[in-house]
């Protein structure tokens, strides 16, 4: 299996290489840019330092809910939390205590998705899934779906018990979650090289798609990581970090949206060089697909084919510059990505923020059970 994905990661990586070629010296802001043409990056709102280190950003009607913190050395540190901004002025109108967790230990929250209710699904990771549910003013938090598992390396298991194809025994880290039409949860652990599955109404997590590919590697050893169905809701596309199976670079793939897809059914999108930590997608209406890359501080643009169109970056010298972007969620109204400043390498207090960046797309619906 490992010489099938070389001989496809080669071709697919041939077709990249071109693909650049042909775009050197295209940026997708630059000085001199006009205020609403493709590219220009506002702040949108700045996030306080406590938690800090925003990840989820989500958009229902006239709110925008930011999650944070997701990063490690929480211990002793205060509740995770979800910021509730004003959709027109990015103002702070509310913010969301996570209630549970066990402050001693390591808590995060990551991402978030919202139903067509408006009700707020956030992953963490001591609770597992909590949503909550607004009641007059305040936000009813209640248990959705059970933590990830932890699970045994596949070397340390006897024939057909859960485990993980990685190579060394890691504990479970859900990153990001995205519902099917039919109520179907899919949340990805970027540790354990799974795709799980929560059934509608939640509970307890399934394996639905296992693979060596999201084995991560380097310093930042996340595999699987941001996940969106395709337009047409026929495939499951996922941004896969980094790769040991190729040698640190990241990439995004996809498989197809069946009950139990085959391993053998991914296929490659696109193959990112290693250190661009592809992070995050968001589907725009017209079929582009807008990818995160927390290492490189940009947002690439890649074609239905996944040829890689061009890439957004911050002007030389911007006060506040895309540093670690993480979510990305398109505000339909303004046309326009919403990107989590996730800061988390530099942890400078002053990047925590969301920024907008005008792109001219409403952005493809998400599913809303």
């Amino acid at each position: 299996m490992l010489a099938h994905w070389a001989r496809r990661w080669t071709a697919v990586a041939v077709v990249v290489g071109l693909g650049c070629l042909a775009l050197t010296g295209v940026s997708g802001q630059g000085k001199g840019k006009k205020q609403g043409s493709f590219g220009t990056i506002t702040t949108f709102a700045t996030i306080a330092p406590h938690p800090g280190f925003p990840e989820g950003v989500a958009v229902d009607g006239n709110r925008v809910f930011v999650s944070g913190p997701a990063r490690f050395g929480t211990a002793g540190t205060g509740p995770s939390a979800i910021q509730v901004l004003n959709r027109k002025t990015g103002q702070l109108e509310q913010t969301i205590h996570v209630e549970g967790e066990a402050l001693a230990f390591e808590h995060a929250l990551s991402n978030l998705a919202i139903d067509d209710l408006g009700r707020i699904y956030a992953l963490s990771t001591q609770l597992g899934v909590v949503r909550f549910t607004k009641v007059g003013q305040t936000y009813v938090q209640e248990f959705y779906g059970d933590p990830l598992p932890d699970l045994p390396a596949v070397g340390d298991v006897g024939p057909g018990e859960p485990s993980t194809p990685t190579a060394f025994d890691l504990p479970p880290l859900p990153n990001d979650l995205v519902f099917d039409a039919d109520g179907n949860l899919y949340v990805t652990d970027s540790l354990q090289a799974t795709v799980f599955r929560y059934a509608p109404g939640g509970g307890a997590p399934q394996i639905w798609f296992q693979t060596a590919l999201f084995d991560g590697a380097g310093f930042i050893p996340f595999g699987a990581n941001g996940i969106r169905l395709s337009p047409d809701r026929s495939h499951v596309y996922i941004a896969v970090s980094t790769s040991a199976p190729l040698f640190g670079a990241g990439a995004v793939v996809r498989v197809p949206l069946e009950n139990v897809p085959d391993e053998a059914d991914l296929e490659f999108v696109h193959v990112y060089a290693p250190g661009e930590i592809p992070d995050q997608l968001a589907f725009a209406q017209d079929g582009k697909l807008f990818v995160s890359l927390a290492l490189s501080n940009q947002i690439g643009v890649l074609s239905a084919s996944g040829v890689e169109l061009t890439r957004i970056s911050s002007p030389l010298g911007a006060a506040l510059p895309l540093d670690a972007p993480a979510a990305i969620a398109f505000d339909t109204r303004s046309k326009s990505l919403l990107v989590a400043n996730h800061a988390l390498l530099t942890g400078d207090p002053a990047h925590f923020a969301v920024l907008k960046i005008y792109v001219g797309d409403p952005g493809d619906p998400l599913e809303m059970p």
